[in-house]
């Protein structure tokens, strides 16, 4: 608990979804950590509906502590290694790393006004606002409202690692024609674990389970990553399709029956 709360502090939702706890549990957790003066919770900032937990100055040393007893032990297990077998042993650590944290992820369809639906949609705006050069207003544009991303007219997928939502994607589906690919974002921790493509797929599969054959999305041309994984996933790109105003660039991709 200590070592996830860390030296900035964490939501109180996030440390029980990260540590797989029930709401009862975590709390007798967090209220023995508060009784031995080393964790305070208390509202956010920036909204008090929310409980941060954060470290005292003794929570602190403790977790100091527990990093170094850590640090001990990981030493003595490569003292007995040359630099060589240290490096090849640190390389092959990171590749086990990153392969079972990308297998940890997974994917649930979830209701457009859940909050870990808002929270992910909140960071993806956050995102437009701060890449774009003139802004991001998500009132502008295409709407995307929650109804139109519920079934039958859509859905919203939620990846999720350890229990933490770390991206999110929606299906906006019209009947008749091609279906719109929208609100696609990964959080920057979790980017390089091939998430946006297996995210696509997985939006492209109830593009098809819609009845549509054809699967569009737009893009802003500072998203460079996204449109270097569109391109790579054998979407073309055309004429725009809709009056998107913070669109550059338009694909479209015509799916397998």
């Amino acid at each position: 608990m200590l070592w996830e709360i860390g030296s900035d502090g964490c939501e109180v939702r996030t440390l029980r979804n990260r540590l797989d706890l029930d709401s009862g549990h975590a709390s007798r957790l967090l209220r023995s950590l508060e009784g031995s003066g080393m964790v305070q919770v208390k509202p956010s900032e920036s909204d008090r509906r929310i409980r941060v937990a954060s470290l005292t100055r003794a929570g602190k040393a403790e977790r100091r502590l527990l990093d170094a007893r850590s640090d001990e032990l990981a030493e003595s297990m490569l003292a007995p290694l040359d630099g060589e077998r240290r490096e090849r042993l640190v390389d092959a650590m990171r590749t086990v790393e990153r392969l079972l944290t990308s297998a940890a992820v997974e994917f649930r369809e979830v209701d457009p006004n859940h909050p870990d639906a808002r929270q992910c949609f909140r960071a993806y705006f956050a995102e437009l606002d701060a890449r774009s050069e003139s802004g991001f207003d998500p009132d502008a544009g295409i709407s995307a409202e929650p109804h139109e991303l519920t079934a039958p007219a859509g859905c919203l997928l939620i990846a999720y690692l350890h229990g933490e939502p770390v991206g999110s994607g929606a299906v906006k589906h019209h009947p008749g024609e091609a279906s719109e690919i929208k609100r696609m974002w990964v959080s920057r921790p979790a980017r390089g674990l091939g998430i946006g493509r297996r995210l696509l797929e997985e939006l492209e599969s109830r593009v098809a389970e819609g009845g549509a054959t054809m699967a569009r999305l737009e893009t802003n041309r500072a998203l460079v990553e996204a449109i270097a994984l569109y391109r790579s996933a054998a979407y073309r790109e055309v004429p725009a399709f809709n009056d998107e105003p913070f669109a550059d660039h338009w694909f479209e991709k015509r799916l397998a029956p």
